[in-house]
């Protein structure tokens, strides 16, 4: 096998728990994002476009659609003979099988394969971040500096700080001092979970803590690998960055697509993002049909009015219906005379005529309270919502619902409907 000056290695095993019921069945990397793409494409894309042609992808929890998304890599231009992606599972050795148990655990587990092409670096990355980064860029900073990690940073606002991991660093850009989520932070350098290692170093950190239960980077290898004495830098980034693992932040960053002038940018011709797209065909807009500042997918059919929305590829909005500040995924199904504000709607769903979505006052979920809020409704895959229901703020409903699970035909603000079998 061809020797590779850099590998890059994904992390996509995460359940995504804070996402509720849109990770129910799927993997939080697979979970749509801007009407056509999946958050893995991302990454997956700024591999490509900084010339890095060699990606092991780790999966786990619910990787089927993950796996049929990523294929043999054709939308990246990583269908390559030598390199290119390969989805990594966890797999049953002569002795110790066991599931990936944290992030450095789960890079442990595939030495052998990082082996196989000998890298002098490897690029250690998360599935679940939205952002546009040359990691080539990185690289170079990274020989530079002597360093033998080095971890990508960003500035948050100080009373942020407490939420990342912070790094201290002197006037070089050295890392001399670590703090993991601090209530008092030193700095307001974050952490943004991109390290590069040198090859030798890595596999020796690996090695030597291979034996820590849930053997995390954050945690264990980078504070070791410091404590050994090896020069570990801060790669400072100033570009967008966004952290999509809870529904707000998920929300936000979608809405931030339909701005006049979007901070986020996906029509930028040098630096592209790929997808796995269906072969659909185009779009449909009604003469009676009513778009404003709204991303509208393929295969869409739009006879209601959509405002500040992000609408999926095969979506269907029939008369009547108005729809105002929603995520609606790929082949959702909305009858006449809706109304739907601050939604999620996740793939496949369906609903009724006449349905009200997002109304009444703010109430906490009674629930799960951290997960289900900012008035948010968030509907989990292939759910039925009936006729002539109305659902309130901060709820979250999964399954096929019928019109008894609506007493008075109505799902108060923070009640959570998850009909048996499926997780909240």
């Amino acid at each position: 096998m061809a020797k590779k000056e850099m590998i890059a290695m994904l992390l996509a095993g995460g359940q995504g728990s804070r996402l509720g019921v849109l990770t129910a069945d799927v993997a939080k990397p697979a979970v749509a994002f801007g009407g056509k793409y999946r958050i893995i494409d991302f990454p997956l894309s700024n591999c490509i476009n900084s010339g890095i042609d060699t990606v092991g992808v780790l999966t786990q929890y619910q990787p089927l659609r993950l796996n049929t998304h990523i294929g043999i890599g054709i939308p990246w231009d990583l269908d390559r003979n030598v390199g290119g992606v390969t989805v990594l599972p966890p797999y049953e050795k002569s002795q110790n099988s066991e599931w990936y148990t944290g992030t450095a655990n789960a890079i442990f587990q595939n030495l052998t394969y990082m082996e196989t092409y000998n890298p002098d670096y490897v690029l250690i990355l998360s599935g679940d971040h939205i952002y546009k980064m040359d990691y080539e860029v990185m690289l170079d900073y990274h020989k530079e500096s002597g360093a033998d990690v080095t971890l990508a940073t960003m500035s948050v606002p100080i009373e942020e700080a407490k939420r990342f991991g912070i790094v201290i660093t002197d006037e070089d850009g050295r890392i001399t001092d670590f703090q993991e989520k601090p209530e008092e932070p030193k700095s307001n350098l974050a952490s943004m979970g991109i390290y590069i290692f040198s090859w030798e170093v890595l596999k020796d950190a690996l090695i030597k803590n291979q034996d820590i239960k849930g053997c995390d980077f954050g945690k264990h290898i980078i504070p070791y690998c410091h404590e050994g004495g090896s020069p570990i830098y801060a790669y400072e980034y100033s570009g967008y960055w966004k952290d999509v693992g809870t529904l707000q932040s998920y929300w936000e960053a979608n809405m931030e697509l339909v701005d006049l002038v979007p901070e986020f940018n996906l029509y930028e011709e040098f630096w592209k993002i790929y997808t796995n797209s269906d072969i659909i065909p185009p779009q449909y807009i009604a003469a009676e049909a009513v778009t404003v500042e709204s991303i509208i997918g393929n295969g869409c059919s739009i006879y209601g009015e959509i405002y500040n929305s992000v609408i999926g590829s095969g979506v269907s909005v029939e008369e009547g219906t108005v729809i105002r500040d929603s995520i609606i995924m790929k082949d959702v199904k909305i009858g006449k005379g809706c109304h739907i504000e601050k939604g999620i709607i996740a793939e496949g769903v369906t609903i009724g005529d006449h349905v009200t979505i997002g109304v009444g006052a703010e109430v906490p979920n009674g629930l799960r309270p951290d997960i289900y809020g900012f008035g948010l409704v968030t509907i989990g895959e292939n759910s039925v919502i009936p006729d002539n229901v109305q659902i309130g703020k901060n709820t979250a409903i999964s399954g096929e619902t019928e019109l008894e699970d609506y007493p008075n035909n109505m799902l108060n603000s923070g009640e959570t409907l998850i009909k048996v079998g499926v997780d909240a």
